[in-house]
């Protein structure tokens, strides 16, 4: 069997392990079970299990982003604005593990803003703030910068998305996904010019 080949197959069983049971569940006792080799042949392919995760991690924003890129489709800034927040959310409940490590866990490798943000390092929030220029430019969002409201919707939205798998809505996901858009249109026409 090819390292390359190992390597996914190490990566999958992790991905598998971490979306049942989170960050705890990816033990490389598990992972070694999961795809028949010893522990310390893991170490051939990641040489710890934070990078490990760390490449789970960066798989999940890099899957968020391609998404994103691909409601890219030429209509309206507003609507892909919007649709890229669903995405989000979407994203959020169907796989919350990944979902919390990704962004709401602390982690020394994460990007921190502004300056890993202005510096394009963020596959996820790029698409976020050429949107927001674009919107801008066809004279859809005031003035300001694309970082700065592009880090505000994710706050905003990153935040009801925290607050509703805390159990702190009343509302079934139906109702919460209404309360969502709401709240990102009430937030969108604050911003808008």
């Amino acid at each position: 069997m090819s390292a390359p080949a190992t390597a996914d197959r190490i990566l999958r069983a992790a991905r598998a392990l971490f979306e049942r049971g989170g960050v705890e569940a990816v033990t490389m006792r598990a992972i070694a079970k999961a795809v028949g080799i010893t522990p310390m042949a893991i170490y051939r392919h990641f040489p710890n299990r934070e990078a490990l995760l760390q490449r789970i991690s960066d798989d999940s924003f890099h899957e968020i982003a391609r998404h994103w890129s691909a409601r890219n489709d030429g209509s309206d800034v507003i609507a892909r604005l919007l649709a890229v927040q669903r995405i989000y959310l979407d994203y959020a409940l169907a796989h919350p593990h990944l979902f919390d490590h990704a962004f709401s866990m602390r982690r020394e490798q994460a990007r921190r803003f502004p300056e890993d943000f202005r510096a394009r390092r963020s596959p996820t929030l790029n698409v976020v703030a050429d949107v927001v220029i674009e919107a801008q430019q066809a004279g859809r969002l005031r003035a300001g910068d694309a970082w700065d409201i592009a880090m505000s919707l994710w706050a905003h939205t990153h935040g009801l998305i925290a607050l509703y798998r805390a159990g702190r809505f009343s509302y079934d996901e139906r109702e919460f996904r209404r309360f969502y858009e709401a709240s990102l249109q009430r937030l969108l026409d604050g911003i808008g010019a």
